[in-house]
């Protein structure tokens, strides 16, 4: 494991349990100084994303007189820049996007309308993800189901069938979306006895999509719908939940029970760097950089590599590549013994 002894510790840090707690809880607050936003910086981000994207849009409906597969092929491309909204939609959801909560909302929840995703609750639901991410004792909100070796093994047959269902990757990365973002989100799923707000989020998300398709499907008929509404939609929710699943699912990640578990240490420890070229880093919005983010979620994406610039050490933790990401797929059991994520075959010979 690489040193991640931070290069100012606090003097009047807390005792630690041990040096790697001590490491994760210093460099919050050492990362602390990157939260403010730069209000023209954020505006020029939104612009140079949702500007390209609107323009793709409308370039895909106007080929369809040309191609369907033109038309579609645009359709697919302008899935980046859609990944991209949802990224600045995460950040307002984090307050690290504009200085102004209520202006950073209100774009959070716009944005929501093209990306499917009622705005307030989504943001609860990954606060609640930031908030126990690595802990065994609260799995399911906001994260892809892990079942421990133990847990695997004590189900019955055909729990063990369709947790293997769950964990297929056409479940994963292609049905999965399409739940996730066509159904799960019409409902405030997790959150509908918290009270009325979230029901007005999904809701009222729902009726702006619905005018919006109606609009779309009245100037433009079932073929804007079929061949760019949802190719967009359908890939661009792919590529997130990849990105989602891989920063947290690889070999060595992080799980503890909650008398183990420590917020700072999983932020660090169970969350990826995921190296990714440059283009795919700013399609992304540098999300790739996760651990950094789970330690300290009110930087703005566009600070994130001006903090690995400033601190290397961090540039070399948690480190993924792309080739390497292509492995995590075959990891789908937490190993408590090995303290490593492990495929089925591995959890069967132990």
């Amino acid at each position: 494991m690489q040193d991640l002894t931070p290069p100012q510790p606090r003097p009047d840090a807390d005792p630690p349990a041990g040096g790697e707690t001590r490491a994760a809880r210093d460099w919050v607050v050492i990362l602390s100084q990157y939260r403010e936003p730069s209000g023209w910086r954020s505006s020029w981000e939104l612009l140079v994303t949702a500007v390209p994207f609107v323009t793709l849009w409308a370039l895909a409906w106007w080929s369809l007189q040309v191609s369907y597969l033109l038309a579609a092929s645009l359709a697919v491309l302008n899935a980046a820049f859609l990944v991209r909204l949802f990224m600045i939609q995460h950040d307002c959801g984090h307050a690290a996007f504009f200085r102004n909560r209520r202006l950073s909302d209100w774009v959070g929840r716009v944005i929501g309308v093209v990306t499917l995703t009622p705005y307030d609750v989504w943001r609860r639901v990954h606060a609640k993800h930031h908030a126990s991410a690595g802990n065994l004792e609260k799995r399911g909100m906001g994260d892809v189901h892990t079942l421990t070796v133990a847990e695997f093994r004590g189900l019955s047959a055909a729990g063990r069938l369709r947790y293997r269902l769950y964990r297929n990757p056409f479940v994963l990365f292609c049905l999965g979306p399409f739940f996730l973002f066509f159904v799960q989100y019409r409902m405030p799923v997790g959150l509908m006895r918290e009270g009325a707000r979230y029901w007005i989020s999904a809701m009222g998300t729902n009726a702006a999509i619905a005018l919006l398709l109606v609009v779309i499907g009245y100037y433009g008929g079932l073929a804007v719908l079929g061949l760019v509404f949802l190719p967009t939609m359908l890939v661009a929710a792919s590529i997130g939940v990849w990105l989602f699943y891989v920063q947290h699912q690889f070999e060595e990640t992080n799980w503890d029970h909650e008398d183990d578990w420590q917020l700072q240490h999983a932020a660090l420890h169970g969350s990826s760097y995921y190296v990714l070229p440059g283009p795919l880093r700013w399609f992304s919005a540098n999300i790739g950089m996760h651990h950094v983010h789970h330690l300290q979620s009110r930087v703005p994406f566009y600070r994130l590599p001006e903090i690995l610039r400033d601190h290397p050490q961090l540039a070399e933790s948690q480190r993924l590549t792309l080739r390497d990401s292509l492995g995590c797929v075959g990891k789908q059991l937490w190993d408590e013994k090995s303290r490593r994520l492990v495929s089925f075959r591995a959890a069967r010979t132990a």
